[in-house]
């Protein structure tokens, strides 16, 4: 049995592969070349998920170590290398031919500075002609990129470089949960968000050798990239737009409860309030939403544990929750008392909209936005329970 706090091996060169028979023995060559010139002791390690056209016996007549990982998925495969892996340092890279092993020396030069986590940067490195779809080079990747770097804050310029070398333990420790694409979006996020030394080198992308179309599929696996990035910033993805729509809400609801508005030959009146108070809702429901998102994640691993979220819901528990809740509940309740009052000052004969519905909307909004938020305060004691740890 292995004893992973001591390494057999200083450093993993780490391939996942699936049916790379064409290009894998030039991978293999390459990063034997570059551990032999380097004199790293290290091994070669293939992290095949099911090939079948014969790339584990050319890797095994190399002299590289093959594990099968039954689960799909390349999320799956790096996960199961990772976990396998004898070094303490591991550079990982696809099995395409399109990175050069024997060109690791900055990834183990910035690992032994200290970097828990050195990312290739492709678009300082070079891309060579044919190497990357246009799509993916002026469109995909540097927004992808942006997003990551606007969302998390992160240093990382290359979101999805394949070539990235890091310390094995602080990359189980980040509990990767992705099995596809998204793993290596993943990796980047829990690295930034738990604040681990992060740098990168520039890395040279050439046409992989491959004459099999490759497994990217560029707008599925774009939507599933862009999509992770929203779903780990519970923030942007909730909090910011449902306060924006709120406070919109709020204010047109500000300008509009004394009377109809004008600007210019436009008049704005009940229709535009009604409006405005949707508006709020849907900012509660999506402000709301941001909180249960990052207890749920953080809660299941997929966020690292917040203190400061936590020592938040701790202060705001259940019972402030209901007491502010039934607050706006009677104060709604009052002012749909006092609609049904002018009502009844008219006989409960027709009434004029404009003038009734003033009253009545503000007092729907007050209750309803209550209940929510004593609902709200249940759901959140829910997700916030201590649970025993399996």
């Amino acid at each position: 049995m292995v004893d992973d706090s001591k390494p057999n091996f200083d450093l993993t060169i780490l391939m996942p592969c699936l049916n790379e028979a064409g290009t894998i023995q030039a991978c293999i060559v390459k990063a034997q070349k570059f551990l032999l010139s380097s004199g790293i002791i290290g091994e070669i390690l293939i992290a095949d998920n099911g090939s079948t056209d014969g790339s584990q016996e050319i890797a095994l007549s190399l002299g590289a170590r093959v594990i099968d990982i039954p689960l799909k998925g390349y999320g799956s495969a790096l996960w199961g290398g990772i976990s396998n892996a004898l070094g303490k340092y591991i550079i990982m890279g696809d099995a395409d031919d399109s990175y050069d092993f024997s060109e690791l020396s900055l990834f183990w030069d910035q690992l032994q500075k200290g970097s828990d986590l050195v990312m290739g940067n492709r678009f300082k490195g070079g891309i060579k002609p044919g190497a990357m779809p246009i799509l993916h080079k002026y469109l995909g990747n540097p927004i992808l990129s942006f997003l990551g770097q606007i969302f998390f804050h992160s240093p990382v310029h290359d979101f999805h470089c394949g070539l990235r070398g890091f310390k094995k333990e602080t990359i189980l420790d980040l509990n990767l949960q992705t099995t596809g694409m998204e793993f290596a979006s993943e990796m980047v996020i829990k690295a930034t968000l738990k604040k681990i030394q992060i740098s990168e080198v520039p890395t040279i992308l050439y046409p992989d050798g491959r004459s099999r179309s490759p497994h990217l599929r560029t707008w599925q696996d774009g939507w599933r990239h862009l999509r992770f990035l929203l779903m780990y910033s519970p923030n942007w993805l909730f909090l910011y737009p449902g306060m924006f729509l709120a406070l919109l809400g709020i204010c047109i609801n500000i300008w509009l409860l004394p009377g109809q508005q004008k600007i210019g030959s436009i008049t704005f009146d009940i229709n535009t309030l009604l409006i405005g108070s949707f508006l709020i809702l849907l900012g509660f429901q999506s402000i709301t939403f941001s909180l249960f998102t990052r207890v749920f994640a953080i809660n299941e691993g997929l966020l690292p544990h917040d203190d400061y979220i936590f020592r938040q819901i701790e202060k705001m528990s259940l019972e402030h929750g209901i007491m502010i809740g039934l607050l706006l509940v009677v104060a709604g309740a009052c002012e749909i008392i006092f609609a049904l009052l002018y009502w009844e000052s008219l006989s409960f004969g027709p009434l004029n909209p404009s003038v009734s519905m003033r009253i009545a909307i503000p007092g729907t909004i007050l209750l309803t936005v209550g209940i929510q938020t004593i609902l709200s305060s249940f759901l959140i004691s829910i997700l916030s329970l201590k649970r025993k740890s399996a």
